[in-house]
C-alpha cells in the first residue's frame, strides 16, 4: 500500500500530518499493514516532522500561479512545465493507490501527473473560498473533503463532497485542562489574553499590542507568540517602552509555540486574539474558546477575510479588520468579552458546534478504505 501526499507548506502541511497521525492510528487499531507514505512537493516543509512520521520526501518542481501581471510569471509557469515529467516519472515508478491533495500551486504538477496515469485523487481544501488549484482538481478527483460548508458551491462534482471540517493535530484536538497557568508562569485567577501573531510574527499586531499593553495589563495577563522573526525585536520594543510598567510581570513573550506548549496555552487562554489561518481557527474552535480574528488584508491574502467571518457566522468569534485593529479597539473588545460571560459561553458554543474534531480521522478512514478497494 502507497499513499502520496502533497502541499504546500504552513497550511496545507499541517494537515497532512493530522491525517497520517490518523492514518497511523487506524493501522495499529485494526492490525493492517501500514501503507508506505511519500510527501511530494517542491520543498520538504519541515524534515525532523516527515523523518518522525516515517513519510518520504521527493522532490518536483513547480511554480506559483499568480492571478496579477509579475516578471517571475514565465519562469514560474516554466517550473511547472518541468515538474509534470518529473512527477510522472516520480509516480510511474511508486505507483501509488492513491494521491491525497491539500492544495497549493505545488499540488498542479502531481495531480495532473496522477490524472494522467488514472491514479485517484483525494482533494482537501482547508479555506471557504477554495484555491485554484484544487478547484481544477476537483474536476475529477474521485472524493472532494472541504472545511467550510460554503466551499461546495465552488466544485462542479458535488455528489464526491463531504463537509469533513480542517484536520487538526491529535495533540489540540481537545480542550486541555489549567495546566498552562503553571507552564507559562501564570495567575489562575487573572483572565488570559493568548496573542497570537503567525508562525512568522505580525507586524501589524504586535505594533497594536505594544501600545494597548499597559492597559491591558491593569486587569489582564497576556502570553504573547510573537513569532520566530519578530521576537528579538519586540523583546528590545518591550524592554524600551513597557519594561518599567508595574504590572510587566503579567506579560509573557515567545517566539514560537512546539505543539504541545501551544495546548497548554490554549488551556491558559480566555481569550484568543489571532490571525485568521483555516488552521489556527478550527484549533481555536477544538480548544472551544472565545476569540478575536484579525485577518491578513484581502490584498494580500484572499483566504483569511472570508475564513474569519465564516466562523464569525458560526458564533465562535469577533472579526476586527486590521485597518480598524487599533490599541483602544483591541482593549474595549478585551473588556466586554472577559467581562461578559454569557459572550464567552456564546462563543464556546459556537466554537463546539464549528469544531469538527474528527476531520482527520474521517479522512483517514476514507483514504485507507480507498486504497484497500484500489488493490482490490
Amino acid at each position: 500500500m502507497k499513499i502520496v501526499l502533497t502541499g504546500a507548506g504552513g497550511g496545507h502541511f499541517v494537515p497532512l500530518i493530522a491525517v497520517v497521525q490518523e492514518i497511523d492510528a487506524l493501522v495499529k487499531e485494526h492490525g493492517l499493514v501500514r501503507p508506505e507514505l511519500y510527501y511530494l512537493s517542491n520543498h520538504p516543509y519541515d524534515e525532523a516532522t516527515l523523518k518522525r512520521y516515517n513519510i518520504k520526501y521527493k522532490h518536483v518542481e513547480a511554480g506559483k500561479m499568480r492571478t496579477y501581471f509579475s516578471l517571475k510569471n514565465g519562469s514560474d509557469f516554466l517550473k511547472t512545465l518541468i515538474g509534470v515529467p518529473t512527477a510522472l516519472r516520480t509516480l510511474y515508478k511508486l505507483y501509488p493507490d492513491i494521491i491525497f491533495s491539500k492544495g497549493g500551486y505545488v499540488t498542479v504538477p502531481v495531480v495532473m501527473a496522477a490524472r494522467i496515469l488514472q491514479i485517484p485523487v483525494f482533494v482537501h481544501d482547508s479555506d471557504s473560498v477554495p484555491g485554484r488549484a484544487n478547484i481544477w482538481a476537483g474536476k475529477f478527483a474521485e472524493r472532494v473533503g472541504i472545511s467550510y460548508p460554503e466551499a461546495a458551491d465552488f466544485f462542479v462534482q458535488k455528489a464526491h463532497i463531504a463537509h469533513v471540517g480542517n484536520p487538526v493535530r491529535a495533540e489540540l484536538r481537545t480542550p486541555a485542562g489549567r495546566g498552562g497557568h503553571e507552564q507559562f508562569g501564570l495567575q489562575p485567577d487573572l483572565p488570559t489574553l493568548l496573542f497570537i501573531g503567525g508562525s512568522q510574527g505580525a507586524e501589524a499586531l504586535n505594533t497594536v499590542l505594544l501600545q494597548a499593553l499597559p492597559d491591558l495589563l491593569q486587569q489582564f495577563q497576556v502570553v504573547h507568540v510573537t513569532g520566530k522573526e519578530k521576537y528579538d525585536a519586540f523583546s528590545s520594543m518591550i524592554d524600551m517602552e513597557v519594561k518599567n510598567d508595574p504590572n510587566i510581570g503579567r506579560y509573557k513573550s515567545v517566539p514560537y509555540l512546539e505543539v504541545e506548549e501551544l495546548k497548554q496555552a490554549y488551556s491558559a487562554a480566555d481569550l484568543i486574539v489571532s490571525r485568521a489561518g483555516s488552521g489556527s481557527i478550527f484549533e481555536i474552535a477544538c480548544a472551544e474558546k472565545p476569540a478575536i480574528l484579525i485577518p491578513i488584508p484581502e490584498d494580500v491574502s484572499r483566504d483569511q477575510r472570508s475564513n474569519a467571518y465564516a466562523y464569525a457566522r458560526a458564533g465562535g468569534a469577533l472579526v476586527i479588520e486590521q485597518e480598524n485593529m487599533t490599541p483602544h479597539v483591541l482593549l474595549s473588545e478585551a473588556v466586554r468579552i472577559l467581562t461578559d460571560t454569557k459572550v464567552q459561553e456564546d462563543m464556546r458554543a459556537g466554537a463546539r458546534a464549528f469544531a469538527r474534531p474528527q476531520a482527520a480521522h474521517t479522512i483517514a478512514e476514507e483514504l485507507l478504505r480507498m486504497v484497500l478497494e484500489h488493490e482490490q
